[in-house]
């Protein structure tokens, strides 16, 4: 199996028969390490992080220590780290993670066993991203978690929730998918709109997922059910 193919499809089994075939772990593709590549992509699952451990145990390196336990959500690992309040700024394929929290990155990634270190250990759940130049940034973890890829980042949401996530923030714009094809500027985003955003074309997610996360959202910050209507959207589907 192509080593990149694997990466999409998140196939640990693919990415050590690639390797045992001849596949580089290490040589860079287009100008990148495959690591990278592996992490910037866009699938979300549980098998994200038996891949990087399977690129990592064939000699790729992640160079962080930090990131990698986050990424691994190896929580062990996480807790040896000295310095967890520092940024970081891998590329992603979805919400810009430019100068974020340690706990950004769990919510990107879902890695709850690290957010709950993190939390425990007195993170700030309302930790605001970094701003560019544009003023587009800002965000909370929270932010990360609202309409994750086949919704996998549902339990972070809960998570960040209970945790006191503050779910007033509103932000001068968003950047989704820095980089990549379908890079878009959102503006004057809240943790509704933003959840709400998933319904755009190129955020490709479930109808019924993203009703359901406003719902969580709305009945935690109003007390009250959502009225939520034609879902999935009648109109759409002649």
């Amino acid at each position: 199996m192509d080593l990149v193919v694997a990466f999409e499809l998140h196939s640990p089994k693919g990415i050590r028969e690639s390797i045992s075939a001849g596949t580089s772990p290490t040589a860079l593709i287009d100008g990148k390490r495959p690591v990278d590549i592996l992490i910037e992509m866009y699938t979300r699952s549980p098998q994200f992080a038996p891949c990087l451990r399977a690129l990592l145990d064939a000699g790729a390196t992640v160079d962080d220590p930090l990131l990698e336990a986050l990424l691994l959500d190896d929580e062990t690992a996480l807790r040896k780290v000295d310095d967890l309040s520092r940024r970081l700024s891998p590329l992603c394929a979805y919400t810009s993670c430019d100068g974020v929290s340690p706990l950004h990155i769990c919510a990107e990634f879902n890695s709850v066993r690290c957010a709950k270190a993190l939390l425990d250990a007195g993170a700030d759940v309302n930790a605001p991203a970094a701003v560019d130049a544009d003023g587009l940034g800002g965000q909370t973890p929270l932010f990360h978690a609202v309409n994750s890829n086949g919704n996998y980042g549902r339990p972070m949401m809960e998570l960040l929730v209970q945790a006191g996530a503050d779910l007033d923030v509103r932000l001068k714009g968003l950047v989704w998918g820095k980089t990549m094809p379908w890079e878009t500027v959102l503006f004057d985003v809240t943790l509704f709109s933003y959840a709400q955003c998933g319904l755009y074309q190129q955020f490709h997610r479930r109808e019924e997922d993203i009703y359901s996360n406003l719902a969580y959202l709305h009945q935690k910050r109003y007390g009250t059910a959502a009225a939520i209507r034609n879902v999935p959207n009648k109109y759409l589907a002649t």
